[in-house]
């Protein structure tokens, strides 16, 4: 991705299914299905965007900000949750950043596939190696809200 519209396809409402591990670190742990619902909407002419996700299974919802940089033509990813009112640091680039998960310095990655304007994959995986090694512990499938 390198374009200040990289994301347009992503602008509107959508459902979502989520699978996440148990446990973000374990290879081994089981793995929780569950639905949210997502809106998008698109600032800057399409440069930055702004998301909701409303996860009622969690009892959480997060916001993302993204943000392309004109100058080097990357996106930074923002996060915030719900449950601690925080913004957690940015993924630039190639998606990949520096960040904790309970206690651990974690590298994260986030990768986007299969994008239509019907749907979309998301994934993240945690890295305890310096990128040697991913462990992939939350994925997300969007589609389209079906007419009432």
């Amino acid at each position: 991705m390198s374009s200040p519209h990289d994301f347009d396809f992503f602008h509107g409402e959508w459902e979502v299914v989520n699978r996440r591990r148990t446990d973000f670190l374990d290879p081994d742990s089981d793995w929780v299905e569950f639905p949210a619902t997502n809106r998008c909407w698109p600032l800057f002419d399409g440069a930055a965007n702004v998301d909701e996700i409303d996860m009622p299974y969690l009892g959480a919802k997060g916001a993302t900000l993204r943000l392309f940089d004109r100058e080097t033509e990357e996106w930074s990813l923002n996060w915030a949750a719900s449950r601690s009112g925080k913004l957690f640091p940015p993924v630039v680039g190639r998606f990949d950043g520096d960040d904790t998960h309970e206690g651990k310095d974690v590298r994260v990655r986030f990768v986007w596939a299969d994008m239509s304007a019907a749907s979309a994959h998301w994934e993240q995986a945690f890295s305890l190696d310096g990128s040697g090694t991913w462990l992939t512990n939350w994925t997300m499938d969007f589609s389209r809200p079906k007419a009432a």
